[in-house]
């Protein structure tokens, strides 16, 4: 990957396009670059040769002495074609695009493109262009519209107003950004590369990523797991959980799956965590910029108020949270702190012992993270409030804060608050102190839970390489063919056989054992037009029911099948497809006809191990009617895993497939076995099964 330097701490910048006039992006991004004086030569181009905040423009790039090393592009559209090729002939090294509609304003589709390639055949490079700006505040860089507070939080985003959203939302809630790219078109430099260049930024220590489109989706993965590795933590902000995105869908699989549970499935397998709003993500932020991350889901609460504590838990439950009952030698600690009258079984309730003694809340907080029966501890309600209400106290209360921030170093568990108070001098400083302090209960349960399952995810192995796809598209293999090619990854089918005409039923009979499943086996999804018949007692049966369905459907390749006679059994749905962006993607779900009415399915990027794949299983709503549902006899999950890891390397390890399902896989308790195969595959591999057959 080539040097970014340029765009982090250029030896001289050039805003083309200055203005004096506090309007215009020209002003923001003259003023911004003037801030960096001390560091760095500054240029302004202005056309009329403006003063902007007391600094003398130039012109033209021709009249600086030396090339600058960056240039920011802010000219009009039409202009900067020959602005780039100026700027290149002084030897740049850098553009910043901050000027949109290139192509339009010279009636050329693709000029930004070529403009791209002529940079970088140049040995340049260009961030954007129509982009926000960046910032970096290491090195005194600012080169975007807005103000930035330095911190340890870096930015990547697609869209830059929604990056400026998120820096605004981290200073509101007192953290600072450390670096800040707003990418644009990506029409040379990319997220992915900005994102690389973060793992050595030493000032950053967490990240938020926000795209509405993934180019190299599997490299991006890597380097999330990269920057987790580095102790660089990855909030992931998207767009595509509509329905519209998978209106289109042939299979079950590809209806099952809308394009967030794709980068969801990413973000696992890199240790990274997505979630929904610019809010939320600054909200994690916290957690991860603080103190260390939960090695588990037992949480401790701790409130002045029983009603609080009591919503408190009722919350943690919802967000898949356990607030476990203390032994009974915590308990008699707590109550050694405690009026008679305090709840000490968790949460725990003071019953006014914060009010009579600020310290209390620490000492409460001590023991419970030094006994070792829970993986975080939570306090909630007044505290943070009262310096601000009571100034007299705002000292003490500092000394509290510092109590509670000894507690998280000595003991190196994550100590969080819910504070009804938004900004006091306390909150602020508990935020400064490795303390992480939310408004909301809910923004406290929800952060905590994602904090959890990305501790959780950091023992993930990112999945290796994949076959390159001979095809973007694929035809379905008639269900024989497309057995034989599950089959062959180790899936288990029951015998069957094909069927043309009534005598071919006969002769299939003879050699299978009833009772039988008769299929019409060129249909994707039969059981919608009455292609599948079921539950045939003997051979007299199957040929009526043959008979029946043939007059109905029409002459075809049917196939009859032995019936699997399993007990106890529960039906999966096993899918494997390509994603546009990320390649193969394996899902488990429950299946059946009522797969897409539940849509209780995991995905992960494929292939998946067996381990891996048990993970999915056991995340499933239904995963306790695998496990012995009301007395039910639990059923072989490890012969599921198998099948699920197996379908997912057949599809990463075969370029011809594009997509593969089985619905259902029907697990018991002596072991899984497939009734369906849907295979969709290139038109080549389809010609090719059907000279073989």
């Amino acid at each position: 990957m080539s040097d970014l330097s340029v765009f982090s701490d250029p030896r001289s910048v050039a805003v083309v396009g200055a203005s004096a006039d506090p309007a215009k992006w020209g002003y923001w991004l003259a003023r911004g670059a003037l801030r960096g004086a001390a560091r760095r030569q500054v240029h302004l181009v202005n056309a009329k040769g403006a003063t902007i905040e007391g600094a003398a423009s130039v012109r033209s790039l021709d009249e600086l002495a030396e090339a600058p090393d960056l240039v920011v592009l802010c000219a009009p559209a039409a202009t900067v074609p020959d602005v780039v090729d100026q700027a290149l002939a002084m030897g740049t090294r850098g553009f910043l695009g901050i000027t949109a509609g290139i192509d339009a304003a010279h009636g050329e589709p693709g000029l930004e493109r070529r403009l791209a390639e002529r940079i970088r055949a140049a040995g340049a490079r260009i961030v954007g262009p129509n982009c926000l700006g960046l910032y970096d505040a290491a090195t005194d860089l600012e080169l975007a519209w807005g103000t930035f507070s330095p911190g340890r939080l870096a930015i990547i985003s697609q869209s830059g107003q929604l990056g400026l959203e998120l820096a605004g939302l981290a200073a509101h809630e007192g953290l600072g950004v450390s670096r800040f790219v707003s990418v644009g078109n990506q029409v040379d430099v990319t997220a992915a590369e900005l994102l690389d260049d973060l793992v050595e930024h030493e000032q950053t220590r967490a990240v938020v990523l926000y795209l509405e489109s993934f180019t190299d989706a599997r490299g991006l993965v890597a380097t999330m797991a990269r920057l987790r590795e580095a102790g660089k933590p990855v909030v992931v902000l998207t767009v595509g959980a509509s329905e519209a995105s998978r209106a289109a869908a042939q299979s079950h699989t590809g209806a099952l799956t809308a394009a967030t549970d794709v980068v969801r499935a990413a973000c696992r397998a890199a240790g990274a965590s997505l979630v929904d709003t610019p809010a939320q993500a600054v909200e994690l932020a916290h957690l991860l910029l603080g103190g260390p991350l939960p090695a588990g889901r037992r949480v401790a609460i701790v409130s002045d108020s029983g009603g609080q504590g009591a919503i408190a838990a009722d919350t943690f439950a919802r967000h898949a949270l356990e607030v476990p009952r203390l032994s009974d030698a915590t308990r008699s600690a707590l109550a050694g702190l405690l009026p008679a009258a305090a709840a000490v079984a968790n949460p725990v309730d003071l019953a006014g012992a914060g009010e009579q003694d600020l310290s209390t809340y620490a000492k409460v907080v001590d023991v419970l993270a030094e006994s070792g029966e829970v993986d975080a501890v939570v306090l909630s309600g007044y505290f943070g409030c009262y310096g601000a209400d009571t100034p007299e106290l705002v000292e003490r209360e500092l000394e509290v804060v510092g109590a509670l921030a000894g507690v998280v170093g000595a003991q190196q568990r994550p100590v969080l608050v819910h504070s009804m108070s938004h900004d006091s001098v306390a909150v602020r400083s508990m935020r400064e102190q490795a303390v992480p302090t939310l408004h909301t209960i809910d923004a406290v349960a929800r952060s905590l839970e994602l904090a959890t399952t990305m501790a959780e995810d950091a023992a993930r192995t990112v999945p290796g390489a994949v076959a390159e796809p001979t095809a973007e598209s694929g035809k379905a293999l008639d269900y024989l063919a497309g057995r034989e090619r599950v089959a062959a990854a180790g899936v288990a089918y029951p015998g069957a056989a094909p069927v043309r005409s009534v005598d071919d039923l006969r002769v299939a009979a003879a050699g299978l054992s009833a009772p039988y499943v008769l299929k019409a086996g060129w249909l994707e999804h039969k059981t919608e037009v009455g292609g599948v018949a079921v539950g045939l007692a003997d051979a007299a049966a199957a040929e009526a029911a043959y008979v029946a369905m043939s007059g109905r459907l029409g002459e075809g390749d049917y196939v009859l099948e032995e019936m699997d006679r399993q007990s106890d059994t529960v039906e999966l749905i096993v899918g494997a497809r390509r994603d546009g962006s990320f390649g193969p993607v394996v899902l488990v779900g429950l299946g059946g006809v009522q797969a897409e009415l539940y849509r209780d399915v995991q995905v992960a990027l494929a292939p998946v191990d067996d381990d891996e794949a048990r993970r999915m299983i056991e995340a499933l709503r239904a995963y306790p009617l695998l496990d012995g549902w009301r007395g039910r006899p639990a059923v072989d999950v490890a012969a599921a895993a198998r099948v699920v890891a197996a379908v997912s390397r057949l599809l990463a390890d075969d370029p011809d497939l594009v997509e593969c399902e089985i619905n259902p896989l029907r697990v018991g308790p002596e072991g899984a076995v497939a009734v369906d195969a849907l295979v969709l595959a290139a038109d080549h591999t389809i010609e090719t099964s059907g000279d073989d057959a």
